[in-house]
């Protein structure tokens, strides 16, 4: 029998899907969370009886176990039992170090890989499945969307993919997904599929717009998140909102029934496995997640508590603009207002009572400065317009 222990994510889904592909009703399949693996397969192994000693494989991907399931496996193999834990994520490479661990965090050309696409290879190598068009469109896909590379090559069809799978059970995607890779040469949405993403799409897009207002920034040890409480959605809240307050370095997203937090960041420079690494957590540098133990309870929850939600820029403006060359006016909650303005090749912020801060390479550093140091958003034209009046009025402001 084929013992498959995986994530219950797309990804790890998707690797039990292949599972089933390959091995059919010898495959025994179980989707778990970070935080239940490790209680699962120490479960395995005290029901492990001498017929499954020799005749299991033991498999794990797109998860990681701890020190002692680690050393349980290790002893289980020396023993002549069969293992291999199969993963992606940076935080895994220590099992590399075991014969029967493969943790590959990009491939050759340097593209990401994911579990799906390390078992897919895995399984071709051992003459368990064929390539299929179908099969290989579906896994690049899941791919794509577990690495975020969906929103560099702009493949919303990835983005669905995942849409559909938190739309319905584990077991109805399941049978949905092999009965198409089964018979198809291309991996298509059905016509209910379809008007069902139409629908979710538009759910998304309402839920984002009000956790936008939501979220709340915070500060430590010279990174600057974004905090906010969502059940759903984490993936596109974390694409969005990174988007939308670039200025933060990355967004820590809390699901306090689920006890867990994930983290998202759209930057290059910013590792949130390290972060999530801080409470026991990990996985990939953009991507990553920890349950809420003491420590991020104190950073996430109690220190947060009692601060304001993100400012928001005003949008419905006509004069006062970002980037505008006559300068913009920003505004915190305290009603201090902050002009930035160009002086030559280089920008600066006019401070009230005549300080001047930077200069400042462009705009959006200048911008960026303001935000994290001061909570400041673009103020709406009135003050704007209030604000020039009174630069005219007092002659020479800006000298």
């Amino acid at each position: 029998m084929y013992r498959l222990f995986t994530h219950n994510d797309l990804d790890g889904v998707a690797c039990g899907i292949l599972f089933r592909l390959a091995f059919g009703e010898k495959a025994d399949i179980r989707y778990n969370s970070v935080s239940g693996l490790n209680f699962q397969v120490e479960k395995y192994f005290e029901r492990m009886n001498e017929r499954m000693k020799k005749e299991d494989h033991l498999y794990i991907t797109d998860l990681s176990v701890n020190h002692e399931i680690t050393e349980r496996i290790n002893r289980f193999v020396s023993e002549g039992g069969k293992a291999n834990l199969i993963d992606h994520h940076k935080t895994a490479l220590h099992f590399n170090d075991y014969s029967w661990g493969y943790v590959k965090v990009e491939d050759e050309s340097g593209t990401l890989t994911s579990a799906a696409s390390l078992v897919y290879e895995y399984l071709k190598d051992k003459g368990k499945m064929a390539d299929n068009g179908a099969i290989d469109e579906f896994v690049e896909l899941v791919r794509q969307y577990d690495t975020w590379d969906w929103d560099i090559l702009q493949n919303f069809k990835a983005k669905n993919l995942n849409d559909l799978f938190y739309m319905v059970s584990i077991e109805e995607f399941e049978e949905r997904m092999i009965s198409r890779l089964q018979t198809g040469d291309e991996f298509e949405f059905d016509e209910f599929e379809q008007k069902l993403l139409e629908m979710e799409e538009d759910k998304i897009e309402r839920y984002i717009r009000r956790k936008k207002r939501e979220i709340i920034q915070m500060e430590h040890d010279g990174l600057y998140g974004g905090v906010v409480h969502a059940e759903s959605y984490h993936s596109e809240l974390g694409n969005e909102l990174g988007k939308e307050f670039p200025h933060l370095d990355y967004i820590a997203i809390l699901n306090v029934g689920g006890r867990k937090i994930s983290f998202r960041t759209i930057h290059d420079d910013v590792d949130v496995s390290a972060v999530a690494g801080e409470f026991g957590g990990g996985g990939h540098a953009k991507a990553s997640g920890c349950t809420i133990n003491g420590e991020a309870y104190k950073r996430y929850i109690d220190q947060v508590f009692p601060l304001e939600p993100i400012k928001q820029d005003a949008f419905k403006n006509t004069y006062n603009l970002k980037d505008s060359q006559k300068g913009c006016l920003y505004e915190n909650r305290d009603r201090d207002l902050f002009f930035i303005y160009k002086d030559g090749t280089r920008h600066f912020i006019k401070q009230e009572h005549d300080k001047r801060l930077g200069p400042f390479n462009d705009s959006a550093e200048a911008v960026r400065f303001l935000k994290r140091k001061y909570g400041a958003a673009l103020a709406r034209d009135e003050a704007y317009i209030g604000y020039l009046e009174s630069i005219v009025y007092n002659k020479g402001f800006l000298s």
